[in-house]
């Protein structure tokens, strides 16, 4: 008898996952009920809906994260109950979170074995496997490549191989391509058509409703905890998936009246920033922003970006340069005169340098404006003042919540978000730095955030704009500097430039 040829030499067979009648309470909140998906064999399935309308819930539901408390799991007909992420990758569900979970100072085979080490061992035999998945997905990975020098798309790429090594044959991917241009984009897209041709299945999760249209088999839309509809991408438009999503019209990020003055609110001039090594972060940035003007900012990430921001609002010190704001040399400033001065800012990460998730909402009103009214009087913080004016971001921000006592953590991501840009709108700035302000956010809780930015352009605000996202870039800009490898690389018209001509820029592909 000839013996088996090893799991990733012979096409999976995914089986039928169905979730019938799921709910999730918890204190205050019904995240999810009545909820109906099913995933069909070898498909690739979206799932779509506003920020808390319960996909999170539900996805960690099936894998295991989370125990519902109504409704059944079925796999192939037969009932699960899933009591950690465990039991679900026995069955052959794997996920990939949007945060990636690797070690940086570990091999891509390291990352693959650890936590798997009785799967294939640590040695020959875990490295023959892993080549032969990513041979045979086309994956293209080295096993013995350290992961700190790997792109974001060959860290997404592992994350798959990952799961896959694990015996995964349904693969739940959440927001795959909220940090790719559009080259890794389609390239990602071959590699999923790959796997559903190997007989895996694909939960996608996004807000991105063109590539949703682009990838998926079947379609799912959530809102307010429930499932709303189903689709097939053949019989339905961008826009009737936005409506079923948020009740209305499918957002556009762009800005159409020309609204740049002749007053320059920020100027950096030959800015360079050099880390304790004496390698270059930063090198040679000069720019202005105007007010009235948005000035968008297009990288991969990890070429600057984050070190861009952190010296303009005084997180670090340049090595050389100056930093105006207005006629004002700001270079030496910290940051909370630079706050103090008007500077408004919407962080890259709102878990870690926008909120304290354990406070109520009317606590975090008062993060980075603890010296300026309403949330303080005199040296005093002034408790009412503050509360006052987070019912009122509340209720001009649309961010839903039970109430200003509610803790951050309780409300969902996009509502999150709209508190950061109510909080950060507030006291008249004269500049706002805005890194990714609307990533892991749903189309509803994005035109609402585009058009608070649009309506303070219009009122003159300087816009310093940072974005994965290359609509969001070419609709919101006034201009588009391009960022690689800390130095600005080339200026674009958004009028004229496509989200290709970016991706190539992005990527050295004009050098």
């Amino acid at each position: 008898m000839a013996a088996a040829a090893p799991a990733a030499e012979q096409d999976v067979s995914a089986p039928e996952v169905k979730l019938t009648g799921i709910g999730k309470r918890f204190p205050g909140v019904v995240a999810n009920h009545d909820v109906e998906v099913t995933i069909r064999p070898a498909s690739v399935h979206a799932l779509i809906g506003e920020n808390g309308a319960g996909k999170s819930t539900l996805m960690k539901i099936l894998y295991g994260v989370q125990k519902p408390d109504d409704g059944e799991i079925l796999i192939d007909g037969e009932q699960r109950v899933f009591k950690s992420p465990s039991d679900a990758i026995a069955v052959g569900i794997g996920m990939v979170f949007q945060h990636f979970m690797l070690a940086d100072n570990f091999t891509a085979l390291e990352n693959v074995v650890l936590g798997a080490e009785k799967m294939h061992g640590i040695g020959d035999h875990a490295e023959q496997e892993f080549r032969s998945i990513s041979d045979r997905y086309g994956f293209g990975l080295d096993p013995d490549v350290l992961v700190e020098r790997l792109g974001v798309a060959d860290r997404q790429r592992l994350e798959i191989l990952k799961v896959l090594y694990r015996g995964a044959r349904v693969i739940i991917l959440d927001e795959p391509t909220a940090v790719l241009v559009p080259q890794e984009v389609d390239a990602l897209f071959e590699n999923l058509r790959d796997l559903r041709g190997h007989g895996h299945s694909v939960l996608f999760i996004s807000h991105k409703l063109d590539e949703v249209l682009a990838i998926a088999d079947d379609i799912t839309v959530m809102r307010r905890g429930t499932t709303v509809g189903e689709a097939t991408p053949d019989k339905v438009t961008k826009r009737q998936l936005a409506e079923l999503m948020v009740g209305s019209e499918l957002p556009s990020p762009e800005a159409t009246e020309r609204t740049v003055t002749d007053v320059v609110q920020l100027t950096l001039d030959g800015v360079t920033l050099t880390d304790e090594f004496g390698r270059n972060l930063l090198t040679d940035i000069t720019f202005e922003i105007h007010q009235g003007e948005v000035l968008g900012i297009a990288g991969v990430e990890g070429n600057g970006q984050a070190e861009l921001v952190e010296t303009v609002m005084g997180m670090r010190e340049a090595s050389a340069g100056t930093i105006h704001l207005g006629d004002r040399d700001v270079t030496e400033w910290d940051t909370r005169r630079l706050r103090e001065a008007g500077i408004a800012y919407i962080p890259e990460d709102r878990h870690r340098h926008g909120l304290l998730l354990d406070s109520p909402l009317w606590e975090n009103r008062i993060l980075g404006h603890q010296t300026q009214a309403p949330s303080a009087s005199g040296p005093w913080i002034d408790r009412g003042g503050a509360r006052e004016d987070t019912l009122r971001i509340v209720r001009e921000y649309d961010v839903r919540t039970p109430g200003i006592d509610t803790l951050a953590r309780a409300l969902s991501g996009g509502n999150q978000q709209k508190l950061i840009v109510g909080r950060e709108m507030s006291g008249e700035p004269v500049l706002l730095i805005a890194a990714h302000p609307t990533r892991g956010v749903d189309v509803g809780a994005q035109a609402a955030i585009w058009e608070h930015i649009k309506r303070a352009r219009r009122d003159g605000l300087a816009v310093l704009l940072i974005s994965a996202d290359l609509d969001e870039l070419i609709g919101l800009s006034d201009r588009i500097e391009v960022i690689l490898r800390g130095r600005l690389v080339g200026e674009f018209d958004p009028a004229r430039v496509t989200p290709q001509d970016l991706g190539s820029a992005m990527t050295g592909g004009g050098e």
